[in-house]
């Protein structure tokens, strides 16, 4: 369907054309000034200045010419040229009753959906999640929803941190403790167990020590270099290893972004692609592409027009081995082979901008790829109170299963202190406190500009009050409630017939839906939809405020807004489930 500001810009836009002006003049938005006028178009004092005519005169013909128009009640010019409409009431009408009968609340599909591939740039294997893991499940998570309601195909892969030094570092520190297992045996040519001879509590309490064990004995370090150089070069009892190491870790963030509400289409890592490496690069030394440089192989990224200076990519170390850009450009060959994504986003701290800029200019130097449809969703980092990383009280890095916790523990103190869901058994109480819980971290993340830091407060995030996710699902759990009610009562939804302001107002912001969601995916930012959703919560509390529903004087009042309140919920609801976040039925 299409919205009340399309059919505006192409009432508007018309008028120009008759005026021998470009149509894109005739852009309407909502308007950015108090006032009655819920739109404006600023597209005459750009047209004026390009054929040398007076704004005003010109915004003065135009209006001339809308005034009949059957779609506007009234068009008034302010300021220098300014256009303030007040659309028609029967097409407000008209678009809340397409809006009701619609189950996508206005949302419509793209014309030229892509098939994406999301890459979350996941956690390593060995480590617990932990809150440096939030922003990129969050954000990757909502895209993935938002992408895929718009019609676009979307594949989804952790990318999990499954090679390079840390694998070696715990196989070595694996054989310190154990060993007599058969992987360390040179002569065992039997079959590997099935059995992994650790768990992920082992592996994260081996990780770290093995890590600082390296950095203090570089004999440590070159066994682990050994290793891993072995690993890579396909010994088959670290190969089993790693495949044990791979799954444990797999089977534990399983339970980790289920507990988050995020899922993925693949679980691959760095190690998928590793056969994939020695022919690419072959095939960038056959092509040209690279050079010898203190002993590395590098491709030179950049460019003449560069501000800055941006280091080649280095390819191969000095010391043999493939690094992270290597294995980045050999998943784009897997990818490339075996999905034929049109485009590719990488959900990534801001902090590997340089490495991902290395990454995209190198695959379209060599053609691997279209460096243009390869995205960083960079995004900022979530800091304490002091603006430093969020850390526990200890100062160290909090698992992402004890945030959850946390969250869980807020929210249910604050459905205690606002006297709600009291008279609940334990375990409905105890679900809408985790969905309350996980809605507050969700929508604090995604409601902020993704480029940005934001200051972790769970005090803030929680509340019932302000642009948080638990005021979004109470609004949704009120509109339930009123639908429940009059259920009972026998009150059936009917026609929308927007008369007062806040109907029509209601209507309005509901009609910016399909808006809303495109700029939210052309832009990968889903703050938009936040901001949307946000809006039409508070529109809709104007309306609650001032417009009784089951009390209303007659029962067309009655279902006319009945109506306007279940449409409201379902458009609300749908938003919400594209962040990710699930709302309670009562609280």
């Amino acid at each position: 369907m299409q919205s009340i500001i399309n059919q505006l810009s192409s009432e508007v836009g018309a008028v120009f054309v008759s005026l021998s002006l470009p149509k894109e003049f005739g852009f309407v938005t909502r308007s950015s000034r108090a006032g009655e006028a819920p739109f404006q178009c600023n597209g005459a004092m750009a047209a004026a200045k390009s054929v040398k005519k007076n704004p005003r005169d010109l915004a003065a013909q135009i209006t001339n010419k809308l005034q009949s128009s059957p779609l506007i009640k009234s068009i008034e010019i302010a300021g220098p040229g300014f256009l303030n409409i007040i659309p028609a009431d029967s097409l407000v009408k008209n678009q809340a009753a397409e809006l009701a009968k619609d189950e996508r609340t206005g949302a419509n599909i793209v014309t030229d959906p892509k098939k994406i591939v999301i890459d979350f740039g996941g956690p390593n294997v060995a480590k617990p999640m932990h809150v440096g893991h939030l922003r990129s499940s969050v954000i990757g998570d909502a895209l993935q929803r938002l992408l895929r309601f718009c019609g676009h195909e979307v594949i989804s892969d952790i990318h999990l941190g499954d090679w390079g030094l840390q694998m070696g570092q715990l196989i070595t520190q694996l054989q310190l403790e154990q060993p007599k297992l058969v992987y360390f045996d040179d002569d065992f040519d039997g079959l590997w167990p099935k059995q992994p001879p650790v768990d992920i509590d082992d592996l994260s309490r081996m990780y770290p020590l093995a890590s600082a064990a390296c950095k203090e004995d570089e004999t440590r370090m070159q066994q682990a270099r050994k290793a891993t150089a072995e690993l890579q070069g396909g010994r088959a009892g670290y190969r089993a290893l790693l495949d044990h190491f791979i799954a444990v870790s797999i089977a534990a963030l399983k339970i980790d972004f289920a507990a988050l509400g995020v899922h993925f289409d693949l679980w691959k890592g760095e190690a998928a692609v590793n056969p994939l490496v020695a022919p690419m690069i072959e095939q960038f030394k056959q092509g040209g592409f690279t050079e010898l440089s203190d002993g590395a192989l590098i491709i030179r990224v950049a460019k003449e027009t560069d501000k800055k200076e941006l280091p080649p990519l280095i390819l191969v170390s000095s010391a043999g081995a493939a690094l992270y850009a290597t294995t980045d450009l050999a998943t784009i060959v897997d990818r490339k082979d075996n999905i034929a994504p049109d485009v590719i986003l990488y959900v990534v701290d801001l902090g590997q901008s340089s490495h991902f800029e290395q990454v995209f200019r190198a695959a379209g130097k060599t053609g691997l790829f279209d460096e243009n449809a390869l995205e960083h969703i960079k995004f900022g980092t979530v800091n304490g109170t002091d603006g430093k990383r969020f850390r526990t009280r200890s100062g160290g890095v909090m698992r992402l299963s004890d945030l959850l916790q946390q969250a869980n523990d807020a929210a249910s103190k604050r459905l205690t202190d606002a006297g709600l869901a009291q008279e609940f058994d334990e375990n409905e109480r105890s679900e809408i406190a985790r969905l309350i819980g996980l809605a507050a971290i969700k929508f604090a993340d995604l409601r902020n500009q993704r480029t940005t830091n934001y200051v972790f407060d769970m005090q803030r995030f929680t509340a019932f009050e302000g642009k948080t996710g638990p005021y979004l699902l109470y609004a949704c759990v009120r509109m339930k409630s009123m639908l429940r009610k009059a259920k009972s009562a026998g009150i059936s939804v009917g026609e929308i017939d927007p008369v007062v302001k806040e109907e029509k107002a209601l209507v309005l912001m509901l009609d910016g839906f399909d808006q809303a969601l495109q700029s939210t995916c052309d832009r990968r930012s889903p703050h938009i939809l936040c901001e949307h959703l946000f809006d039409l919560a508070q529109a809709f509390s104007k309306f609650y405020a001032s417009c009784p529903v089951l009390a209303a004087n007659g029962s067309a009042v009655q279902s006319s807004r009945l109506q306007l309140v279940e449409t409201t919920l379902r458009q609300l609801q749908t938003g919400l489930g594209l962040l990710g976040i699930e709302t309670p039925e009562r609280m």
